[in-house]
């Protein structure tokens, strides 16, 4: 279920918005003040584009 969940995702938009959160990160990153965040959106981009079966994790 998880994999058809992510391909319907995938086809309904989910590769857009995952291309919007890479290009955001590619931009925050060229800057030593927006590294930290650009470093989270592509976090974001991963979860965007298979969000079925993905586990957010807070770490420290």
């Amino acid at each position: 279920m998880k994999f058809i969940g992510n391909v319907i995702w995938i086809i309904c938009g989910g590769l857009l918005s995952a291309i919007g959160w890479w290009l955001a990160g590619a931009l925050w990153c060229i800057t030593i003040i927006g590294f930290p965040f650009g470093k989270q959106f592509f976090k974001i981009a991963k979860l965007a584009i298979a969000p079925f079966g993905a586990r957010v994790v807070k770490v420290g």
